[in-house]
């Protein structure tokens, strides 16, 4: 069987058709545009992601010449728009993961925080889609639905009214031992459960499409970051994957019981199979990708491509230190008003220390995450990565160096769309077993660490020290 798999990101969509042993077919990938406002927000049109969807999806299926049987469909996340349920039409713009334009409504909500916690999984934070969506219900569009893309990106392409559980699991509104709306957090929020989609698996019938030409059946749904975790071949419980695209995104599998976390982790549904889900840890930093588009934007690299050769250039950051709260603090600080900083600067300091500070604040971020996991389970034995910004091989040594463990890179760039194709089989019925609908999941290569034990503690005293000035600084004036 061949599918159609389409991963609507947050800089791009990317659109493989994946044949029966999962071989690249066809190929096609479409930018998008977030715009960033001076307020904290972050945006998109809603009709730019309609648009490249189509037109990935079709290129893929021309380079392809070859017929699909089904689709499946990954989406960003948090990002939330509201629209009009009968025309399709987007109200809003779409309200991006990383705005931070809730953060108030988070802060008057704080008394629900614990309670939140308990039911969901999730910390009160604005980067989760219930803050964002009482954000627009206030400032933007008092009619229509408020959705995450995926159901309304499924809406415009003829399927159903639909998310699926991990999808749901990152909204704030999902009770995670049932994996079904939450009345009591919907009441928290103002929301109505009546008016959000049916929360289905992440395999199985979520209607048919006539976009792509004949109808097609889209059987396959996921967010993008539980997606890979499966295409890593992450099933056992302690098995961890790092995704570095816009940012950068560890999750750790737990099991078939949600663990709630004690060291600042989100916990979330990986994948909800035949009504039973798997559960996992997860943990963010937000600017990863992002972070060095923006030092190309300074002119300090010539863009994700020079960072290598600037950083790689010196030994050392030179004592400088780069924290990436540029959208704010994720796990396991979840401090949305955080700024991102360069610490350490002296006159020695060149564009080439900065870059390497920016390549090993990410990584450092990156091990703060592990640490977390390994205060709620099992330290993490090896990481998986994937993601565009893993062709730095200066950063993926970085997080090996730190970590202290290897870091295996997944040879296949695109292990979003692979993890959803995977769960297009199985709703399909083209397969029948999990494992074999992923495939083995290639490593590229590996990075062993090169740096002694104590050598890592000592950078990472470094970054603490540097996260506690950001964190000290606080909220800037307004």
């Amino acid at each position: 069987m061949n599918i159609l798999a389409i991963d609507q990101g947050t800089s791009a969509t990317k659109a493989l058709v994946l044949g029966p042993g999962n071989e690249v077919l066809g190929s096609a990938e479409e930018p998008v545009h977030p715009r960033s406002t001076a307020d904290g927000g972050v945006e998109q049109d809603p009709e730019e992601l309609y648009r490249s969807v189509l037109g990935a999806g079709t290129a893929a299926l021309g380079q392809a010449r070859a017929p699909v049987q089904a689709m499946a469909l990954a989406n960003q996340g948090e990002t939330v728009l509201a629209w009009d349920r009968r025309s399709g039409r987007a109200l809003t713009p779409a309200i991006v993961w990383q705005d931070r334009r809730s953060s108030d409504i988070c802060r008057r909500l704080s008394g629900s925080a614990s309670r939140l916690a308990a039911i969901t999984g999730l910390p009160l934070d604005p980067y989760f889609a219930a803050p964002k969506m009482t954000w627009l219900r206030e400032n933007l569009a008092a009619e229509g639905v408020v959705t995450t893309t995926d159901t309304w990106l499924l809406a415009r392409l003829g399927a159903g009214y639909v998310t699926d559980a991990a999808t749901a699991s990152r909204t704030l509104l999902l009770d995670l031992e049932t994996a079904d709306w939450s009345a009591e957090a919907c009441g928290v929020f103002g929301l109505d459960p009546g008016a959000l989609p049916e929360v289905g698996d992440c395999a199985g019938a979520f209607g048919e499409t006539a976009a792509f030409g004949p109808s097609l059946p889209v059987t396959g749904l996921a967010v993008d970051q539980q997606a890979a975790l499966l295409a890593e071949r992450c099933f056992a419980a302690g098995e961890a994957k790092c995704t570095y695209g816009t940012g950068a995104f560890l999750l750790a599998t737990t099991g078939p019981a949600p663990v709630r976390s004690t060291a600042g982790l989100s916990a979330s549904v990986a994948w909800r199979l035949a009504g039973s889900a798997t559960y996992c840890l997860d943990g963010q930093v937000y600017t990863a990708g992002a972070a060095v588009r923006w030092l190309a934007g300074l002119g300090l690299v010539s863009g994700a491509e020079g960072l290598d050769a600037a950083g790689g250039s010196v030994p050392d950051s030179g004592g400088a230190v780069f924290v990436p709260a540029l959208a704010g603090l994720g796990a396991p600080h979840w401090r949305p008003d955080a700024r991102g900083a360069f610490l350490g600067l002296g006159l020695g300091v060149t564009r080439a220390h900065l870059a390497r500070a920016v390549v090993e604040g990410i990584a450092a971020s990156v091990a703060l995450l592990a640490g977390s996991v390994a205060v709620d389970g099992a330290p993490i034995g090896r990481l998986r990565a994937d993601g565009g910004l893993t062709r730095s091989r200066l950063l993926v040594q970085a997080q090996a160096d730190l970590l202290q463990v290897p870091v295996e890179v997944s040879k296949a760039h695109d292990a979003t769309a692979l993890g959803v194709a995977a769960l297009a089989r199985l709703g399909a019925g083209d397969r029948d077993d999990l494992a074999e609908a992923v495939g083995q999941a290639e490593v590229e290569w590996v990075a062993e660490p090169a740096i002694t034990a104590d050598q890592a503690a000592e950078r990472l005293a470094a970054y603490d020290l540097a996260v506690r000035a950001v964190l000290a600084q606080g909220a800037p004036s307004r």
